[in-house]
């Protein structure tokens, strides 16, 4: 299966992709509609049977239309997309990607995400030393 990719995706593709995520499963009419500047519903259409020629997203037969839902939930893919990210940019360095937005004013995170960053890395640490233990 194609991972999410938006540098693969046309800005139409990208554009239905992000209204497919955000309203759930919809007809092609409710994502025409939702579209700014949408094209005509046979246009619509056709970007819809590429992505899912892509494997991106499938259609389920609901009443007597078909019904469009994403292959992949939104979080597995922002998943696949940040690891592409860390290791084409920063070779495979979570600390050197982390550094750079730290450092980049408009990535900065603030006191309270800080915060929560710290718990995540302390409760990494504790997984991390979890595994230890348990192979010792």
């Amino acid at each position: 299966m194609n991972k999410l990719l938006p540098h693969r995706l046309s800005r139409r593709e990208r554009q239905i992709m992000d209204i497919l995520y955000q309203r759930g499963a919809s007809s092609v009419t409710d994502v025409r509609d939702a579209m700014p500047d949408a094209p005509s519903y046979s246009a619509v259409r056709a970007f819809m049977r590429i992505l899912e020629d892509k494997g991106q997203i499938k259609h389920t037969l609901v009443g007597t239309k078909y019904v469009y839902s994403p292959m992949e939930s939104w979080t597995a893919v922002a998943k696949s997309a940040i690891e592409q990210v860390v290791q084409t940019f920063f070779g495979g360095s979570v600390e050197q990607a982390v550094a750079t937005l730290l450092a980049n004013q408009q990535t900065r995170p603030t006191e309270e995400e800080l915060g929560r960053l710290e718990e995540m890395i302390q409760q990494a640490r504790a997984a991390e030393q979890g595994e230890h233990d348990d192979r010792g």
